[in-house]
Order: C-alpha cells, then sequence, then structure tokens
C-alpha cells in the first residue's frame, strides 16, 4: 500500500503545498547578484508584471518568476528581499515602467531613487533619468 493512498485529502493537500511553497532566500547574494527590497506596492506590481508572462511582447528576465516566488517579506521593515542580477533588475525596471505609465509612478520612482536604474524609455526630461551603461539602462544620479 502505498502511503499517499492512505492520506486525507487535507494531508495530501498539505504535502502538495509543502513541496511547492518557495523557499526562504538565503541571507547573502550569491556572486553577480545584488539584494533588492521592495515595498508592499512594488511588489504587488512587480507580480503583475510576472503574471503577465506569455502575453508580454518583452517578457520579464528569465529566472525573475522564481524571484519574484521566492522573495520573503521581512517583518521588521515590513519590505521584500530579492536577490537579482543585472539583467532582472532591469526587467523590474521595465514592468514598473508598464505600472507607471499605466498610472502610478511610485514604485518605478522608488526603485529608480534606490538603485539607481530606470528603464531606458523613460523620458530624458525626468529629473531622475540620466543617460546610463552601456546595457541600455538609465542611471539615476
Amino acid at each position: 500500500m502505498c502511503i499517499r493512498d492512505s492520506l486525507t485529502p487535507c494531508g495530501h493537500d498539505l504535502l502538495l503545498y509543502s513541496r511547492h511553497r518557495p523557499q526562504p532566500a538565503p541571507d547573502e547574494p550569491g556572486p553577480g547578484l545584488r539584494r533588492v527590497e521592495l515595498i508592499p506596492a512594488q511588489m504587488t506590481a512587480l507580480r503583475l508584471f510576472v503574471a503577465l508572462t506569455g502575453r508580454l511582447r518583452v517578457p520579464p528576465a528569465e529566472g525573475l518568476a522564481e524571484q519574484v516566488r521566492g522573495a520573503r517579506r521581512e517583518a521588521g521593515t515590513n519590505r521584500h528581499v530579492l536577490y537579482l542580477s543585472q539583467q532582472q533588475m532591469a526587467s523590474v525596471a521595465y514592468g514598473f515602467w508598464l505600472h507607471k505609465m499605466s498610472g502610478s509612478a511610485l514604485e518605478a520612482n522608488r526603485f529608480a531613487r534606490d538603485y539607481g536604474i530606470a528603464h531606458p524609455t523613460a523620458s530624458a526630461t525626468e529629473p531622475s533619468a540620466r543617460p546610463g551603461s552601456a546595457d541600455g539602462l538609465q542611471v539615476c544620479r
């Protein structure tokens, strides 16, 4: 007799859920990764961006969806912590730019202020946007 055959429906669901639950991120970023802390409004916008994967013409960077699912919230600061590559950070900036163009600038402006990255199509007339690095990012100073 297989163990899963003797489980209750709730027991089955618990095992399934626990296998797919995001694991806590490490305390320190790995090589080439940067610790990024997002407020709840930014995390909501980022989740929407990732949820549109497959329908966007410019999809989120590889691995970003996994980072978003695995993000953990720090109770004391109410910030969501992710560890992102430079390419993933540029993708986040793009997602926040989409959010900004559709109505709320808070998420994009805060990301640009905190991490110095804005989507390249951000208006050059905006005070925080400056031509940036060779990889196509706007570096804000």
